[in-house]
């Protein structure tokens, strides 16, 4: 799942015209790697909503930008795991 997520985010970046070329697991998304601004953040997570049905509050689109690659994707996986844990609990 991990890896379908990371393909997935970095799809989308390439469409959103960033250099994904050079992106690695440490890339920060923030100002220090990919410079990712608010705008491209917030289109990056609708699109990421879009697709896995995860939902992004303004508390969390400020951690997104600290976040490197992989934390990013670690924290996609684990929403997706508790979001689907909890429709099969109900």
């Amino acid at each position: 799942m991990k890896d379908q997520l990371r393909e997935f985010v970095l799809d989308t970046l390439r469409e959103m015209n960033y250099d994904v070329s050079e992106v690695e697991g440490d890339t920060d998304l923030g100002p220090a790697g990919l410079d990712l601004e608010s705008l491209a953040l917030a289109d990056l997570a609708v699109q990421i909503e879009d697709k896995y049905q995860i939902k992004f509050g303004d508390d969390d689109m400020e951690a997104l930008a600290l976040m490197t690659l992989d934390e990013f994707v670690d924290a996609l996986a684990e929403r997706l795991s508790v979001a689907s844990g909890s429709d099969t609990a109900s």
